[in-house]
């Protein structure tokens, strides 16, 4: 006999979070199927041992499914995982910018490729631990901040386009981290008390250097000089892949001032380093823009800006221009904007949209 339920597909990591969203998704009365993504290719085993998507963790989902009585898949991204999401990764260091790979496993993988998997199961709607809000208004989704303030995972979520979204659910969204743990430990789950991951989850030990000279090759690397912003010569360095912008480690000493990176040029392989005032910035561009709850238009809007996961967020005054860019006017200069982060912008929670931050004029001499 056919259930008339509507069925989700939920993305289960063997963390807390995804577990006990597939307790509440079962109690609204959803028909729920788990599914683990299998990221890492075979060679790759060792190092995802206890990471999110390694064998510990499909074991831990594979055991949570099973108390809650629901079916569990593995399904293998490790091909697409490693062209989406890996080679992005390590092709934006190269470029001089620093990547931000959850929004596109998001994206591309959780909220993309999985719906192919997710439509030959029958599945209506796919499910993540994300905390988020994401509400469906007929034809429109709006996305808002999780309740959690420390846990709101809004920002890695503003590049899904409104059909994405119309078919995603968030049940954690108005939830706080203590009552999830609660919940699990109620109902027994031996992941109750399981630690988050903190990191990047292909980035052993969060060190991605290392990690790009194992995925890239020393080779790959793009060497050159280190530039103050005045242009004159500080010392060389062994690529440009190895620096950040607001990095003060790892930098020539003998300044009277702490040095920062303040650009980096892929064009010339230069790094610039300077002051923290050098590290200020008034205003800036983003392309790729993504309008979430406002259609795009070329009248100026005034929102909150993150522009990092971990930044508070300042109010600015948006300029969209051609195509799919915007040019961001912040009302107080704000340190650090880096080229290859998100720029996500809110009205109040209400996430309105977002966009990559581009490189601006190049510091480093002719």
């Amino acid at each position: 006999m056919s259930t008339s339920k509507p069925r989700v597909l939920l993305g289960m990591s063997g963390g807390v979070d995804s577990s006990v969203a597939g307790y509440l998704l079962r109690e609204q009365g959803y028909d729920v199927v788990g599914v683990t993504m299998k990221v890492w290719p075979q060679d790759c085993i060792s190092r995802a041992e206890d990471k999110c998507c390694g064998p510990q963790a499909v074991a831990d989902a594979r055991n949570v499914a099973h108390s809650l009585g629901i079916p569990h898949y593995i399904v293998d991204e490790a091909e697409q995982f490693e062209r989406l999401v890996i080679d992005y990764f390590s092709s934006e260091y190269q470029a001089g910018r620093t990547p931000n790979p959850c929004v596109l496993c998001n994206e591309k993988i959780k909220f993309g490729n999985l719906w192919q998997k997710a439509e030959a199961l029958g599945c209506d709607f796919i499910a993540t631990g994300h905390y988020a809000i994401i509400e469906h208004h007929g034809g429109r989704a709006v996305l808002r901040k999780g309740a959690d303030a420390r846990k709101d995972q809004s920002y890695f979520l503003f590049s899904l386009r409104q059909k994405q979204l119309l078919r995603a659910l968030t049940p954690l969204g108005a939830m706080s981290k203590p009552q999830i743990r609660d919940i699990a430990r109620t109902l027994g789950l031996k992941v109750a008390d399981k630690l988050d991951s903190q990191e990047i989850c292909f980035v052993p030990g969060n060190d991605y250097k290392a990690f790009l000279r194992s995925h890239l090759g020393a080779t790959a690397f793009h060497g050159g000089g280190i530039y103050d912003v005045d242009g004159n010569f500080v010392g060389d360095h062994g690529g440009i892949e190895l620096f950040t912008i607001g990095q003060r480690k790892g930098l020539p000493g003998g300044s009277a001032q702490p040095r920062y990176v303040v650009d980096i040029d892929p064009e010339t392989n230069s790094v610039i380093v300077g002051t923290a005032e050098d590290l200020v910035s008034e205003e800036f561009e983003i392309d790729r823009v993504n309008w979430i709850s406002r259609g795009s238009s070329e009248q100026p809007i005034e929102a909150t800006v993150k522009i990092r996961y971990s930044h508070p967020g300042t109010t600015a005054t948006l300029f969209p221009l051609s195509g799919d860019r915007a040019r961001i006017e912040l009302h107080e200069p704000q340190k650090a904007v880096t080229p290859g982060q998100a720029a996500v912008f809110y009205d109040g929670n209400v996430v309105l949209g977002g966009g990559w931050i581009c490189r601006q004029t190049a510091l480093a001499p002719a």
